[in-house]
């Protein structure tokens, strides 16, 4: 039952694109088993790391992490306009500004947003997680906030 309640409520996002999800259980609600364990894992890892200053939102459906601006998001590949067929991106919104000395991010065709994919949660590297949420908080506290 919850197998093709998954399969109506991603079918459903596809053909309607003005489909919105207000909260995390909303998005667990229509993930795959796998990619709800390592959407959780991950935004456990960020919320554990982030101070409290730092906010989540759900925006373009995925979680969204800021301080100042952006700081990275955690996107399933159930969820449209990812532009990854499978697993969960983990992507830094300034990656190119990070300093990444353990080359775990990945530079694709984003000039700006670097990024890590996990197909399984034993993939996920907290330490290397951490330590990139760490640079990233320091290069967000340089910026000046975005205006509203």
């Amino acid at each position: 039952m919850a197998d093709m309640l998954e399969k109506s409520n991603k079918s459903q996002m596809q053909r309607n694109p003005d489909f919105k999800i207000n909260s995390l259980v909303q998005l667990y609600e229509i993930l795959p088993e796998q990619e709800r364990l390592i959407v959780d894992v991950l935004t456990q890892i960020i919320k554990e790391n982030l101070p409290v200053k730092c906010k989540e939102k759900i925006s373009y459906n995925v979680p969204f992490f800021y301080g100042r601006r952006g700081i990275c998001i955690v996107w399933p590949a159930t969820i449209p306009r990812g532009g990854i067929k499978e697993g969960v991106l983990l992507g830094f919104w300034y990656g190119n500004h990070l300093i990444d000395e353990d080359n775990y991010l990945t530079h694709g065709t984003n000039k700006q947003i670097f990024y890590k994919i996990y197909l399984s949660v034993d993939e996920i590297d907290e330490q290397a997680i951490v330590k990139l949420l760490a640079e990233a908080l320091r290069l967000d506290e340089q910026r000046s906030p975005l205006k509203k």
